[in-house]
């Protein structure tokens, strides 16, 4: 039942390197498109104060969540959750995570994710490969791009200025450079 994806054990101590910097000792930590189930498992285990609350439109990745999750006390069982939703099925969170989904995602899951987020009050951590004005960008992310808008013309790399100016209510706290040409985005209320 567990789903696995090869970047996630890649990528997972350099964005648990960033959470333990950002967040604070304790709090309720709501992950956006969990997709494997594997960085909430590996977050919620090095971060036992924080409750993880982790989510997923699909039902079969949310079944690959909960496997990964057993044991756990400090899960919540995988939320059916939409970024582009009106309204979220949570109420409370102090920080939600977004790992990879900016890009495979119609740019209104982009909208609906930093509208919910604010709506929660929460800090936003994002994190994924981003197009930048003045940076030149990495041959491998510019094929990925290429890649993406050919499945589906909807995907494909964002501007992380664009993205920040979307985000009403939030500031940028810290943009750290990541593995593989990615970054990771904090952003906090204003």
């Amino acid at each position: 039942m567990r789903m696995t994806a090869p970047a996630a054990a890649r990528n997972r101590d350099a964005i648990l390197a960033v959470l333990l910097s950002h967040l604070p000792v304790t709090g309720r930590l709501l992950e956006i498109a969990s997709g494997t189930g594997e960085h909430a498992a590996y977050f919620a285990a090095a971060l036992p104060a924080w409750q993880v609350q982790p989510s997923d439109p699909d039902g079969e990745r949310r079944a690959s969540i909960d496997a990964w999750c057993v044991g756990l006390p400090n899960v919540t069982p995988a939320l059916p959750l939409d970024a582009t939703a009106a309204a979220w099925p949570i109420i409370q969170a102090d920080a939600v995570l977004c790992c990879n989904m900016i890009h495979i995602a119609p740019w209104e899951a982009t909208l609906g994710l930093l509208r919910n987020a604010v709506g929660l009050g929460a800090m936003l951590i994002l994190y994924g490969p981003y197009l930048q004005d003045g940076v030149a960008t990495a041959p491998s992310n510019l094929a990925f791009d290429a890649d993406l808008r050919s499945r589906d013309p909807r995907w494909g790399l964002r501007r992380l200025e664009d993205v920040v100016a979307a985000a009403d209510g939030y500031a940028v706290a810290a943009v750290e450079n990541m593995p593989a040409h990615n970054l990771c985005i904090v952003l906090t209320r204003s």
